[in-house]
């Protein structure tokens, strides 16, 4: 239900505010376009932590220099199945999709294909990198590592990033199933979600920069650490992370990161992509899958990784995005309007 505080946007609306303002921050046009549908497949979808909050951290990053909107990135090895990218200093889902022709080839030719990318900023959800192959027919595993943001095993310093990992597989009949998931308790998403809206997070979330305890956002942000999930078992997770990400592409660890100072900066890290085309190993994929999840949703399941993405995005084509009015205000200045209003019905910018 749409808020008295808030505007109704059209998704293809949404998309012009945001590649308006990637454009104006000095990203070039053949990159604007897979990094501008990320954020708005987060926003479109209900994801409010790596939708239009994470914009301001892509436009501070480009104009400061700290990213390079312009970079085109390289192939810099290639056999039968797997890529080496350099992203020179640009974005992942540049890399991605220059990458993904190729990958597509070697997923068919060969049932696997692996994408290594490295000096690239990821500063988004994972999902959108992954459902499109699974979409196709293809099983897809991904993760990225970031910034130092979290503690690992026992410590109390961040030095590891959250370290995201997602996976997405085709159902027969249905949208894939796809979850994305930090190793941390929250996504430092979440966390800045909630520190600009002044609220406190459950306690485990974090601890502050002397390694204490603390409920308070900001002060997880300010010189803290998130914590990972599971203890030891997210910090497993983020450290294995690190090295598919970062030591077999080649790139800088968490801790290793010299990204300015603030968490609304990008991280500079790398990326790992696994795809394999299940028609290569075996028949009877398809009706596997359907037996699982038939299990699962028998054994009193209310929902599967993805189900309330789906739901919100059906919503958002039919009536609109749902935006609060300070991210719409956001959103307006990095794009360069000074005004606008959005009509109430048909959710289009006037």
């Amino acid at each position: 239900m749409k808020s008295s505080q808030s505007k109704r946007v059209s998704v293809d609306d949404l998309e012009a505010l945001v590649r308006a303002a990637l454009s104006r921050a000095g990203m070039a046009p053949d990159n604007v376009g897979p990094v501008a549908a990320t954020i708005v497949a987060c926003e479109r979808d209900g994801v409010k932590s790596h939708g239009i909050l994470r914009l301001a951290g892509f436009v501070h990053s480009l104009k400061i220099g700290w990213a390079d909107g312009t970079a085109r990135p390289a192939i810099t090895s290639e056999t039968a199945s797997l890529l080496s990218v350099d992203a020179r200093n640009g974005f992942a889902q540049v890399a991605l999709d220059v990458a993904t022709p190729r990958l597509l080839a070697m997923a068919e030719a060969s049932g696997v294909a692996v994408l290594l990318t490295r000096n690239s900023h990821h500063f988004a959800a994972l999902w959108p990198d992954i459902e499109p192959f699974a979409a196709r027919g293809l099983v897809a595993l991904t993760c990225v590592n970031s910034k130092k943001r979290m503690a690992a095993w026992g410590g109390g310093r961040p030095v590891t990033g959250t370290n995201a990992i997602a996976f997405a597989t085709p159902r027969p009949g249905h949208p894939p199933l796809v979850w994305d998931q930090s190793s941390s308790v929250l996504s430092q998403g979440d966390v800045l979600l909630a520190a600009n809206e002044g609220r406190a997070v459950a306690p485990g979330v974090g601890c502050d920069a002397f390694g204490q305890p603390t409920t308070s956002a900001s002060d997880i942000l300010d010189g803290g650490a998130l914590l990972p999930f599971g203890g030891s078992k997210g910090a497993s997770l983020a450290v294995m992370v690190e090295i598919l990400a970062a030591a077999l592409t080649g790139g800088r660890f968490g801790f290793e990161d010299q990204s300015p100072a603030g968490p609304t900066t990008t991280s500079f890290g790398g990326q790992f992509l696994l795809l394999i085309n299940p028609g290569r190993a075996q028949s009877g994929f398809d009706e596997r899958v359907s037996v699982l999840v038939a299990a699962i949703l028998d054994a009193g399941a209310s929902r599967l990784p993805g189900d309330r993405r789906y739901r919100q995005r059906r919503i958002s084509a039919a009536e609109g995005i749902d935006v609060d009015a300070p991210a719409y205000a956001s959103l307006l200045s990095l794009a360069g309007r000074s005004g606008g209003a959005v009509a109430q019905t048909g959710g289009q910018v006037s």
